[in-house]
């Protein structure tokens, strides 16, 4: 690994301090509780967040982006291996490639969709894509965007498009992860690799689509081969594929989602699963896996706020947000 494992001493013990201050299950329970949306709102006081008591739906986003935006530039700042921190910038880096190709394809304007956590703000990017200056960009994804855009021009269909970024994605996921020489970390990315095959696996056979639909849809890497879930025809078949595995409530209720099982649920377990992968980074005092962890927990704490503040915004009852809420790393 980049600099040794030692390099990472000062930031394993800074992280490692502000881990009590992360949202837990129980300080998120006493947001659902409180008496109101404002008073929601006000319990993230010391947790690093402004104040967004007052805030709209919109500025609720853009804060909760914003804030992801400064921990991420911090952590390159501090962190021994920059990769570390592009692990978790490159999804916005490909939600913006989608976003400005679908905006394209149909005369809208992309900007509001743009985000600025990936490794090139969300603009910048847009910028060099409307200049034609691929070779600013990483290759990868100049590649991937050049790819998806004659995908899409070619077929007029936008998951087309969607399936080749995907691919290019955990393609340069992977090929960071192993540059990191952390087995943890490769582990990491082969798991959100299958949580993402999963998905995909029921959501083809519950549309009955069939295996070439399939293998567009699979992405190579995972600890499961494309070519043992190209061959789960059935839910006997599919649960077994995760017998034993981190996944394997995930594949369980993914299994009964064939006979009307609840998605929701499924997703669930699928989110889960990574979290409790995630959880074994405790066991490990210094390196770079509590840097790992600690931007997946930010990641985590973040889409819980949101889910939590904007659901109370908006009146949806405690009870139902709580069932929705993915495990908490804190």
């Amino acid at each position: 690994m980049a600099n040794k494992k030692e390099a990472f001493l000062c930031i394993s013990a800074m992280l490692r301090s502000r881990e009590p201050k992360l949202l837990s299950r129980e300080k998120a329970e006493r947001m659902l509780d409180a008496a109101s949306f404002e008073d929601a709102a006000k319990l993230l006081s010391d947790s690093g967040y402004e104040d967004m008591s007052q805030m709209s739906a919109k500025e609720i986003e853009e804060s909760l982006a914003k804030h992801r935006s400064a921990i991420y530039e911090e952590l390159g700042r501090f962190c021994p291996d920059g990769r570390l921190v592009d692990i978790f910038k490159l999804r916005y880096d490909y939600h913006n490639a989608k976003v400005i190709l679908k905006a394209e394809a149909m005369g809208q304007d992309p900007k509001r969709l743009l985000s600025d956590s990936g490794r090139i703000p969300g603009e910048k990017l847009l910028e060099i894509y409307n200049e034609d200056k691929p070779v600013l960009l990483p290759e990868a994804l100049a590649a991937a965007m050049d790819e998806a855009k004659g995908v899409l021009a070619r077929t007029g269909n936008p998951q087309a498009a969607d399936f080749v970024l995907d691919k290019a994605y955990f393609a340069e996921l992977q090929s960071l992860a192993e540059a990191v020489e952390s087995p943890f970390i490769q582990g990491y990315a082969r798991l959100l690799i299958d949580s993402s095959n999963l998905r995909s696996l029921v959501r083809t056979l519950r549309m009955g689509k069939n295996q070439d639909f399939l293998a567009e849809v699979l992405v190579p890497g995972g600890n499961i081969g494309v070519e043992r879930l190209t061959a789960a025809g059935d839910k006997d078949s599919l649960a077994a594929l995760y017998a034993h595995s981190v996944l394997e409530k995930a594949g369980a209720l993914g299994a009964e989602c064939m006979t009307g099982g609840s998605m929701t649920a499924f997703e669930l377990a699928c989110d889960n699963a990574v979290n409790t992968y995630l959880r074994g980074a405790k066991l490990i005092s210094y390196g770079a896996e509590p840097v790992l962890a600690y931007m997946a927990a930010v990641e985590g704490e973040i889409t819980a706020i949101r889910m939590i503040l904007t659901g109370r915004l908006a009146g949806i009852a405690p009870q139902v947000i709580r069932e929705r809420l993915r495990d908490m790393y804190a």
